[in-house]
């Protein structure tokens, strides 16, 4: 079969590869139809994740068919169209039954396309098919499903719902990226007072209002002065979520919010940021991280089916499967290419 592997910082190849074969009773094999590029997988070809070792398929996120499960799965079959999660789950150590299943010590967590072979190709085995694979109502597309494998329950878990959004709240999102437009959504969900979202590239700032954003703020301007200026008395926002992983944007989360308001930091970071806890302990401010657990899928998925949660509009470039580099190439360049969330099809 054909996959993207890594070669190292910078190097990225399409190429043959053996097909995957159940190696754990618990595996299942999932013909790829159609399969998505994260920010995460840019950070490592940065070579920001050194955990990620050369020869390994990139790609955490797909739709696909089971071709073949072990002895030990029960709740798929071959012929089940299913979202492959982010995240797998033993189901078994302390944190998966805290459905913590990010932090899985069970040999699960974010393994794939990070510490075994990812979905970014023909085919992948999804260890723990059981809890980590998802069986799609027939009325949900592939597309629609393919933004529930990481970025929704990633904003809804470790920015919205960490950083406790609530009605009446004001909320600023830095970063207008796929994550960032997707915290949007998610934070609507709470009817927060408003949403105020940050971004150097227009053509972001204009794709955060048509997902609901009330303001937005272009970086290069004072973005400080005019967030304070957005809410009552001055004081900052509520929530500040970060959605970009550079230094400067999570510290200038930490100086959005009032005094007892919350960071939700979502970015995934390759480089120190300075913490100016002389500022932030004596106004009471909290200070969220995190990796997603995926334990909202089910729910996330159940509202999608039910026309309770709009993804449409994230997707922005469509490919072929054996367009892969292609893509990569569309994706990173953004202010380029305007690109968003990109989805890749089996044809």
């Amino acid at each position: 079969m054909k996959a993207l592997i890594y070669h190292g910082p910078g190097r990225r190849i399409w190429e043959d590869v053996a097909d995957p074969v159940v190696l754990d009773p618990e595996d299942a094999v999932v013909r790829v139809d159609a399969v998505t590029i994260c920010g995460t997988d840019l950070h490592i070809l940065k070579g920001d994740v050194p955990e990620v070792e050369a020869g390994r398929v990139l790609g955490h996120e797909a739709v696909g068919t089971v071709l073949e499960v072990g002895s030990g799965v029960r709740t798929v079959s071959p012929g089940d169209r299913v979202l492959v999660s982010c995240i797998s789950a033993c189901g078994r150590c302390g944190y998966c039954r805290a459905a913590a299943y990010g932090q899985c010590t069970g040999g699960g967590g974010w393994i794939l396309g990070h510490l075994v072979d990812g979905t970014q190709a023909e085919k992948v085995r999804t260890p723990f098919a059981d809890n980590s694979l998802h069986r799609l109502p027939p009325e949900v597309s592939d597309e629609a499903a393919l933004l529930l494998a990481d970025i929704m329950p990633t904003s809804y878990e470790v920015g919205v719902r960490n950083g406790r959004v609530g009605p009446g709240q004001t909320v600023a999102i830095v970063g207008a990226g796929p994550i960032g437009l997707a915290a949007i959504v998610t934070a609507r969900l709470f009817s927060p007072a408003s949403v105020v979202v940050v971004d150097l590239a227009p053509s972001r700032l204009e794709a955060a209002k048509r997902m609901g954003a009330d303001v937005t703020l272009n970086a290069s301007g004072p973005v400080e002065e005019d967030v304070r200026g957005a809410t009552e008395g001055g004081l900052g926002v509520d929530v500040a979520i970060e959605a970009v992983g550079i230094p400067g944007t999570f510290e200038l989360c930490t100086r959005l919010i009032r005094p007892g308001g919350r960071v939700a930091n979502i970015g995934v970071h390759g480089r120190p940021a300075t913490l100016h806890l002389e500022d932030l302990w004596p106004a009471n401010a909290t200070i969220t991280t995190g990796l997603v657990d995926t334990s909202s899928t089910p729910m996330l998925l159940g509202m999608l089916a039910a026309h309770r949660l709009d993804v449409s509009g994230m997707v922005t470039h469509r490919f072929g499967l054996d367009e892969m580099q292609e893509a990569y190439d569309v994706f990173s360049r953004p202010e380029e290419t305007g690109a968003l969330k990109v989805a890749l099809f089996r044809t």
